[in-house]
C-alpha cells in the first residue's frame, strides 16, 4: 500500500456550520499535493485533522495510522512547518540544534548542520536576532533533517520576500524531496509553487473543488486566448470561465480538446491561478466576466 494519506468522507462542523462536507483524499507516496483554497475554505480543519491536532468525523488513515488515536507514533513519522510556527527569541542556533537531537529519534543533527552551513545563520546568533527569512531556514533545517516520510507545510513561506520563497522551494526539492517522501503544501502564492506539484486539490465551502494530477488537469483543461470577434464563437464550446485581455478575451475549458478550441485562436494549458478562480467563482461572478466581454 502506496497511500501516505486515505480520506473518505470526512466531516467536521463547529456548532451549526459544517466546515468539510465529506472529503474524499487519496495522497500517494513520493508525491508532492498542494491544497488550495481561500480563507475559511477548511484548509486548516482538514490539516489539524490529518495531523492529529482536531478530531474529524469520517475515515481518515495517515501513513497506516489513526490520527487521533496514534498521534505520538504518527508524530515521529511527519514533521510540519506552520506560517504560525514560533520558536522563543531567547534561544540560540546551537540549543535549537541540541534540543531536537536530545528529543526527537529521527533528527540527524549532521543534516542540519550541513544545510545551515550553506545559510548566513551563526550557531551562535539568538532567534531574535535573525531575519524572518532566516528564521524560515532555521525552521527548514530542522525540519528536514528529522527523517520523515510526509511533511506538512501550510503557508511555509508567508511574508517572505521572493528570494528567500524561491530558496526555500529549491531547498525542499534538491535536500530533502526523494521518492519515498511525500509532501502536502498550502498556500496563496500559486504561480511560485505549481511547477513543484505533481497533485493539486482546490477546496471551497468545505468541498474538494478539483483533485487531480497535473498531467490529468493538463489533458482535461485548455485555454484560449481570441479576439473580440472571435469572442462569441469561442463560447459555444461552453467555457467555464472567461476573463478580459489586452487586445483579446481568455477563455477556459473543461473537457474540450484543444485540436477543436485551435482554429479559434492560441491554446495552453491554463494556470493553477487563473484555473483556480474558474473553479471557485460563484454562478453571479462567472455572469459578470460574461458581460464584461459580451
Amino acid at each position: 500500500m502506496n497511500a501516505v494519506i486515505e480520506a473518505r468522507g470526512l466531516r467536521k462542523a463547529y456548532g451549526d456550520k459544517t466546515v468539510l462536507k465529506g472529503i474524499d483524499l487519496t495522497l500517494e507516496r513520493g508525491r508532492i499535493m498542494g491544497l488550495i483554497g481561500p480563507n475559511g475554505a477548511g484548509k486548516t480543519t482538514l490539516l489539524k485533522g490529518i495531523l492529529g491536532l482536531a478530531p474529524v468525523d469520517g475515515d481518515l488513515k495517515v501513513l497506516g495510522l489513526n490520527p487521533q488515536r496514534h498521534r505520538t507514533a504518527l508524530m515521529e513519522r511527519v514533521s510540519f512547518i506552520a506560517d504560525t510556527a514560533i520558536l522563543p527569541g531567547w534561544l540560540k542556533v546551537s540549543e535549537a540544534l541540541a534540543y531536537m537531537e536530545g528529543v526527537h529519534p529521527r533528527f540527524d543533527r549532521a543534516r542540519a548542520e550541513d544545510f545551515l552551513s550553506r545559510t548566513g545563520i551563526e550557531r551562535r546568533s539568538r532567534v531574535k536576532e535573525l531575519s524572518k527569512g532566516m528564521i524560515t531556514q532555521l525552521h527548514l533545517a530542522l525540519i528536514m533533517a528529522i527523517d520523515s516520510q510526509l511533511l506538512v507545510l501550510d503557508e511555509p513561506t508567508l511574508g517572505l520576500d521572493i528570494l528567500y520563497r524561491k530558496q526555500f522551494y529549491t531547498s525542499l526539492l534538491n535536500d530533502y524531496f526523494d521518492e519515498q517522501k511525500t509532501i502536502l503544501v498550502t498556500t496563496h502564492q500559486v504561480e511560485e509553487i505549481e511547477h513543484l506539484l505533481t497533485d493539486v486539490v482546490f477546496i471551497g465551502d468545505g468541498e474538494l473543488k478539483l483533485n487531480s494530477t497535473m498531467e490529468a488537469l493538463e489533458r482535461e483543461y485548455v485555454e484560449l486566448q481570441v479576439a473580440p470577434e472571435q469572442v462569441a464563437e469561442a463560447r459555444r464550446f461552453g467555457p467555464i470561465h472567461e476573463r478580459t485581455l489586452l487586445g483579446g478575451v481568455s477563455l477556459i475549458y473543461e473537457g474540450v480538446s484543444a485540436e477543436v478550441l485551435s482554429p479559434l485562436g492560441e491554446v495552453k494549458t491554463p494556470g493553477l491561478a487563473d484555473l483556480f478562480v474558474a473553479k471557485l467563482q460563484t454562478p453571479a461572478q462567472k455572469g459578470a466576466s460574461q458581460g464584461r466581454t459580451a
